[in-house]
């Protein structure tokens, strides 16, 4: 795994805090920022998105996540994630849900991508996937021949 330098990890954490101005969030009022990398540089930003029926809302995660593949990436690097409750103050570290570690176990290989979770540019913790989700069930499971014999 290669590690993100300190320059790249902060410009993340920027387009996250960007991304966190934009949720839709007339409910909770828990604004949430996601800013995902390609395998080639590209950032794609997301932002939690509420409705009023709950079940709909989707995780500024993977709003990222869908944004992205919907424009042709499958590579990722690494994730920024910001959140905190309204107003431009982040006061806490925002993990991603159960939910969006699954949608990062589907394209991510678990021991190489990156969450960042940050309260600033300067105050950021960095953990992989495979530490936020061990044993984690992805693509690799069901491609596994063993998996389909016939009983």
């Amino acid at each position: 795994m290669e590690k993100l330098d300190d320059k790249t990890i902060r410009m993340l954490i920027t387009a996250a805090i960007h991304a966190r101005k934009m949720s839709y969030s007339p409910y909770s009022h828990y604004q949430v920022g996601a800013a995902l990398l390609s395998g080639d540089g590209q950032v794609i930003t997301g932002c939690n998105i509420e409705n009023a029926a709950y079940t709909p809302t989707n995780c500024a995660e993977r709003t990222a996540f869908f944004k992205a593949v919907s424009e042709g990436y499958k590579d990722f690097r690494a994730i920024a994630i910001v959140g905190s409750p309204e107003g431009d103050v982040l006061t806490q570290y925002a993990y991603p849900c159960g939910v969006c570690r699954q949608v990062m176990m589907e394209f991510c290989k678990p021991s190489d991508f990156q969450i960042i979770v940050a309260k600033s540019e300067d105050d950021y913790l960095v953990k992989t996937l495979q530490e936020l989700l061990p044993e984690g069930f992805g693509p690799d499971n069901l491609n596994s021949y063993n998996n389909f014999t016939e009983r």
